[in-house]
């Protein structure tokens, strides 16, 4: 039997990373984690008011069996993809996308005054999804539900529920729960979480601590893995504490991984490496939209 508040297991305080056309950020978990953040596969945080960090982009490269999702905090993000899409995000707008089958896209931060920051998290796909028609959701700030609690906290719901209230990206495979909390200072927040789902939380700004047998603060954007319950709760320190908080069901999926494609067997890669190379890795391909 679970315990009915989770306790934090794992802490990861994340590692200078260059990626993509060399974007600077800092990487909480990927490939060296699995399967400890099942369906979850990675979690890169971007940030900076130095334009040289993150002006070079992600130009164009390709996904297959996963899902991506782009969360801006400041600044802006140009995209397209072979979907056919085509635009920016904005401060507190969400990319999801499905790559299914493969898709090839580009993101390319813009020069903004002051920082810009967000996340990207990886979500696997299950192995009858793998090879799906890829789709793609774009979401702006003013779609997400807020909800403020008894004790201050507030909470915007991306994917999943709080309380009586649903997120938007809804039909995602491992059922996830995508959260951005924000604690007053001295406050408290409490999440009921389904047993057996993995959960996670990345500290944004302030610290704080998470009730169960790890009391040091959490802070200074470190991720913590949590083990199994029914419940995580919070408490924010005298800066208050803002973090996502995000769990999904688990797969209990082999991991092929190379790059950007995350398949089941070798094999699968493989394939994928070779269609790449001859130029039919894309099964679905439609003409810009701007959007």
């Amino acid at each position: 039997m679970s315990d009915p508040i989770r306790s934090i297991v794992r802490r990861f305080p994340g590692v200078p990373t260059l990626e993509g056309a060399g974007v600077r950020l800092r990487r909480s978990f990927s490939n060296r984690e699995v399967p400890l953040f099942d369906p979850f596969l990675l979690l890169d945080r971007f940030g900076s008011s130095n334009p040289e960090d993150y002006l070079a982009g992600f130009p164009w490269h390709p996904h297959r069996g996963i899902e991506t999702v782009t969360y801006v905090l400041d600044g802006r993000v140009a995209h397209g993809d072979t979907l056919g899409n085509a635009g920016e995000i904005g401060p507190g707008d969400v990319q999801w996308m499905n790559s299914g089958s493969g898709i090839i896209h580009q993101e390319m931060p813009q020069r903004t005054e002051g920082t810009m920051s967000g996340f990207q998290l990886w979500v696997n796909l299950p192995a009858a999804a793998k090879m799906s028609v890829p789709a793609y959701r774009g979401l702006t700030a003013a779609e997400f539900p807020e909800v403020t609690t008894d004790s201050g906290a507030r909470v915007k719901v991306v994917a999943g529920r709080f309380g009586s209230i649903e997120g938007p990206v809804r039909g995602i495979p491992v059922d996830p729960t995508y959260l951005d909390v924000s604690v007053p200072a001295g406050g408290s927040f409490e999440r009921e979480t389904p047993p057996g789902h993995t959960v996670f939380a990345h500290s944004i700004e302030g610290a704080g601590s998470f009730a169960g047998t790890d009391p040091r603060p959490v802070g200074g954007g470190e991720t913590v893995l949590f083990g199994d319950g029914n419940a995580v709760r919070a408490t924010a320190g005298d800066s208050g504490l803002r973090f996502l908080l995000v769990s999904g069901r688990p797969l209990h999926e082999p991991v092929a991984w190379y790059g950007p494609i995350v398949m089941n067997t070798q094999e699968q890669l493989t394939e994928a490496v070779r269609e790449l190379r001859a130029g039919d890795f894309v099964k679905h391909r439609r003409p810009l939209v701007e959007e």
